[in-house]
């Protein structure tokens, strides 16, 4: 989430010299060798990618690939689009401006690929969720993250906890380390998506069900007395959201991420309300930090958990790229087992592919039981407008404990959006 800015900064300077002409740039086959346009948007990926490509490279001599690392991709690509320049092989983060583009009918339809076939479904669905152009598969998975509740193993372990698997056990969990002198979360709002990864993770359970899609079908006159809403359906996901956000150190509310990050690699509280991406700056601080994940124990019913994961790179390509042949086989590649299992492993995360080891991390480690379950939903901020201010209305929420204040606020926005499409529709 966080490494939206990061990857912006990064990119700045990575981009200096590349011009805009990514897309459209492939060679005609000059010296009987393909050069392919490859868009990615990782900044933090970008030697992991050189290295791919090298590998690639040397098993097809008859294709050159280029690297196109740019910062604000969703504009560029947009861009890129529209001047009908599309790249060869493309990687964007799997949200819902992802899915927009994927419903405009801009890429290639996967269906009767054979890579489709190697990745699991569950994954898929999380694509499928955000969008296709009718029945296409128009995205592949690549890699995933996670979004859960991180915790300090050794002080579990050495205060003899267990991971809570109901809400009410998560509760007491809060009460016993409280008792014990010990903060439960380390967390913080000075940011305002910080509250988000909660949001989603407690949240995901409220959307079940089509929620979203009743939504969009109630259009602008979603509201208290309309079949579904916000006002209706997540007031509990607030709440608990709220409650959870108690348990934390003092001065919560003023500190950054980096504070949060920071305090829980030091051991200052015992875990946090974040996602794996945390890890990182983590493990910058303490790398001998000890850490696993569980989800957030919502359902009354151990066994429905789910784990919230996020498709971090969803891999596709130009609908009508005059080098089909040659991206797929560099996507295909790029799929392959051992492929895959590395570049997952530099990125700490989860690969899609059905059989691809995780990495030994522990972390990895603790969720890889839901991913090899199927037991995974996606982000249910990706199904928002993001016309609507929602990072901004839970930050407030958890300032103010505004309860009927925020999600009236979210369903009148909603009702905004929602009149402004059937107007555009009708004019068209």
């Amino acid at each position: 989430m966080r490494s939206r800015s990061i990857r912006t900064a990064i990119a700045g300077t990575l981009i200096a010299g590349l011009t805009l002409g990514v897309g459209g740039c492939a060679s005609n086959n000059a010296g009987g060798v393909t050069t392919l346009d490859f868009f990615q948007f990782k900044g933090e990926a970008l030697e992991d990618f050189n290295e791919m490509i090298a590998a690639f490279e040397a098993e097809n001599p008859d294709i050159k690939v280029v690297q196109n690392q740019v910062g604000d991709s969703e504009t560029l690509i947009r861009t890129l689009l529209v001047k009908d320049r599309t790249p060869d092989v493309i990687t964007l983060n799997g949200n819902g401006n992802f899915g927009k583009l994927a419903e405009a009918g801009v890429f290639y339809d996967f269906s009767d690929e054979p890579v489709l076939q190697t990745i699991s479904p569950s994954v898929q669905d999380i694509l499928a969720d955000l969008g296709n152009y009718g029945d296409e598969v128009n995205s592949l998975g690549y890699v995933n993250n996670a979004n859960g509740i991180i915790y300090n193993q050794d002080i579990f372990d050495a205060e003899g906890l267990e991971i809570p698997e109901t809400w009410d056990e998560l509760i007491a969990l809060c009460e016993t380390l409280e008792e014990r002198g010990i903060t439960p979360f380390a967390t913080s709002l000075a940011e305002n998506w910080t509250p988000m990864p909660s949001w989603n993770g407690i949240g995901a359970y409220y959307a079940q069900d089509g929620f979203f899609d009743e939504m969009r079908a109630e259009g602008d006159t979603v509201g208290p007395d309309s079949p579904v809403s916000f006002e209706k359906d997540f007031p509990e996901a607030m709440e608990r959201q709220s409650e959870l956000f108690q348990y934390s150190q003092d001065g919560y509310r003023g500190a950054s991420y980096d504070d949060s990050t920071s305090l829980f690699a030091q051991g200052g509280a015992a875990m946090m309300l974040q996602g794996i991406w945390a890890l990182s700056p983590v493990k910058a601080v303490n790398p001998d930090i000890n850490a696993g994940i569980f989800p957030y124990p919502v359902p009354e019913n151990p066994d429905d958990r789910v784990l919230v994961s996020g498709v971090d790179v969803a891999v596709t390509m130009a609908r009508n790229t005059p080098h089909k042949e040659e991206a797929l086989r560099f996507i295909d590649f790029m799929f392959r087992p051992d492929v895959i299992e590395k570049f997952a492993a530099a990125q700490t995360m989860v690969p899609s592919v059905e059989g691809a080891q995780l990495s030994d991390d522990p972390a990895l480690q603790s969720i890889a039981p839901y991913f090899d379950a199927g037991k995974i939903t996606g982000f249910i901020d990706h199904q928002v407008p993001t016309a609507i201010p929602l990072t901004g209305v839970v930050q407030q929420y958890l300032y103010d404990d505004d309860l009927k204040g925020a999600l009236g606020t979210l369903d009148n926005e909603w009702r905004k959006v929602a009149a402004r499409t059937i107007t555009t529709n009708e004019e068209d």
